[in-house]
């Protein structure tokens, strides 16, 4: 018996389909989301809108408010607008603010392994800490020494190289580091004490006032783009460059663990990779940023950069080595944390020469 064929028309094919997807939709439900709603506060040590630095800040926030789609909103307080810059991390930990963008170094006072995550002197450039952060090891250390203060830290922005700074007085030699008054953070502070100067921490907002009253007599900050900013070349006539104290200031964002640990998972992968994003972002715009601040430094300001005389150097890192090496005393914690992270320095001298290194001296020639 021969049955009559059926006639496929579109409409009959859209028919279909639309009770086929209905059927899959019932029998297979979509995976719940949460939509509770969250809001952070988010602190720094910048001044707001600070290039590179506060901005950089502000893209992070931003980031996960977009990516989230408003179920995560993350409102940014620049230094001094809810807490003092250097609070940040006390902040954060009591819970007055969920999150902080700053420097790591910042709080090696509350413990002395903080530096290595974001930099020492004689330590790694800016592409060999992310290479031991996020495939080293480095970043379970930093889980472990974080997690002892109920937070959680994620890279978040870079500068790369810094400039060694702003003096008053020309450095001929070893000799003329002493008796000054530096701004210096970070181990680069006690290398300055060392060689007989007197380190002074300050955050960047009050570096300006110190240098024009005289509390200090010499600066670092950051580079040529921030450096032309806060116009350091009014005041202090000596720019040398490059710096032995910060090879590549990684900067972070700290969470509040309970905090982190109360979103849903999928909102936890937004400020992970809102924070990898800027990590890559922003060390790319300082690298445009320096090279066009310094040609505006030299051409229009008729800024003279030197490089530091070579005993300068060798002292600054003979005694750095030292001072990073100590940091192993500390506790257990940290020396494991300067075992992994010697370790992955030395394979990544060995490997210099025949890399990046090894390239931009043959560049020159």
């Amino acid at each position: 018996m021969n049955m009559p064929r059926k006639t496929l028309n579109r409409r009959s094919i859209l028919k279909g389909a639309t009770v086929g997807a209905a059927a899959t939709a019932a029998t297979f439900p979509s995976p719940a989301i949460s939509q509770e709603n969250f809001r952070w506060k988010m602190v720094t040590t910048w001044p707001k809108n600070f290039p590179g630095l506060g901005t950089g800040a502000q893209r992070v926030a931003d980031s996960i408010t977009e990516m989230s789609d408003g179920r995560l909103t993350v409102k940014l307080y620049a230094a001094g607008e809810l807490v003092p810059a250097f609070e940040a991390f006390d902040a954060v930990r009591e819970g007055k603010a969920e999150m902080s963008h700053d420097a790591a170094y910042y709080w090696v006072a509350k413990h002395k392994a903080f530096p290595f995550f974001c930099t020492v002197p004689g330590g790694l450039t800016i592409q060999e800490h992310n290479a031991w952060v996020y495939y080293g090891g480095g970043q379970e250390f930093w889980d472990q020494l974080c997690g002892d203060f109920g937070l959680r830290a994620f890279l978040a922005g870079g500068s790369g190289v810094q400039m060694g700074g702003w003096f008053q007085k020309e450095i001929r030699s070893a000799d003329d580091i002493r008796g000054i008054k530096m701004r210096i953070p970070g181990f680069g502070a006690e290398v300055i004490n060392r060689m007989g100067g007197t380190a002074v921490n300050l955050p960047g907002g009050e570096i300006m006032p110190a240098l024009q009253s005289g509390v200090i007599d010499a600066t670092e900050w950051v580079g040529p783009w921030n450096d032309l900013a806060f116009g350091f070349y009014k005041i202090a006539k000596y720019y040398y460059g490059p710096g032995f104290h910060e090879p590549n200031s990684a900067l972070e964002c700290l969470v509040n663990l309970d905090a982190y640990n109360a979103l849903p998972k999928d909102l936890q992968a937004i400020v992970r990779h809102a924070c990898k994003a800027e990590n890559v972002g922003m060390v790319s715009e300082f690298t445009a940023a320096n090279s066009a601040a310094q040609t505006v430094l030299v051409d229009q300001h008729k800024v003279q950069i030197r490089h530091f005389p070579d005993d300068v150097v060798k002292t600054a890192f003979s005694i750095a080595g030292d001072v990073v090496a100590e940091t192993a005393e500390f506790d257990g914690l940290a020396k494991k944390i300067y075992e992994n992270w010697s370790h992955f320095r030395g394979e990544s001298i060995a490997r210099g020469p025949y890399a990046e290194q090894g390239y931009m001296n043959n560049r020159v020639l």
